[in-house]
């Protein structure tokens, strides 16, 4: 089987209703993020980050995979496919895809603030201040914040590396360090493209954009590929 590999972005979980933070009406104008997606305003207002992603985890439980993520899941009947998504949400889980790297966290899983490698899934959507880990300290949001490093970058890189077909579904391209990985892509490989807004790619990989939101963007890429969804 050849390797698909598929790099999402937030335009991927918007049609589930999943709110972004750069689209018009979309997060930042109500948030300045640095006041609630970083270590500065963790350390300055924990209970305001908590009452933001609090109101997005709860925005998560209520939301669905949308028929882009059921046809990702239905390329794994026709290549081995890796997914390697900037979302923080669980949709490509429960549209049922088998191998999915998350770069900046899950939103539905807290993490120890005096020991990285303790995580916990949530299984509500509150998370509060008196919520601890085993060694007694508070949980924060298991997320790559604005300022923070990204621990599965060269994971990631290593996995583009490895397609045979590489998939941008959902991004603008504009986010580092994520949006570096095309570069670690073979050369000769095709690269499609799918988002409304055609990202400016600067690359000299074999492209092909879809100017289409992500189901149907999927939908012409099953027609491209002249497999059946």
């Amino acid at each position: 089987m050849k390797k698909l590999v598929v790099l999402s972005g937030a335009g991927m979980s918007a049609e589930s209703g999943i709110r972004t933070f750069r689209d018009m009406g979309g997060l930042w104008n109500e948030y300045d993020v640095m006041e609630v997606a970083s270590p500065t305003a963790w350390a300055n207002n924990p209970n305001l980050v908590h009452q933001f992603y609090n109101e997005r985890r709860k925005q998560l439980f209520e939301c669905s995979p949308n028929k882009g993520h059921i046809l990702i899941k239905d390329l794994e009947g026709y290549f081995d496919v890796d997914i390697v998504t900037q979302n923080v949400d669980d949709l490509h889980e429960r549209a049922g895809s088998s191998k999915i790297l998350h770069l900046h966290g899950e939103l539905k899983k807290a993490r120890s603030t005096v020991d990285s490698n303790l995580v916990y899934e949530l299984d509500k959507w509150e998370l509060k201040l008196e919520d601890t880990c085993e060694k007694g300290s508070p949980l924060r949001p298991h997320i790559v914040w604005f300022g923070e490093s990204v621990p599965a970058i060269s994971e990631a890189a290593e996995i583009v590396s490895q397609a045979d077909i590489l998939l941008i579904i959902g991004t603008s391209l504009n986010v580092y360090p994520a949006a570096g990985l095309i570069d670690y892509a073979p050369n000769n490989i095709p690269v499609y493209i799918i988002d409304p807004n055609q990202p400016a790619v600067h690359s000299n990989k074999n492209i092909t954009f879809i100017t289409e939101k992500a189901s149907v963007g999927m939908e012409k890429l099953f027609e491209i590929l002249d497999i059946k969804s």
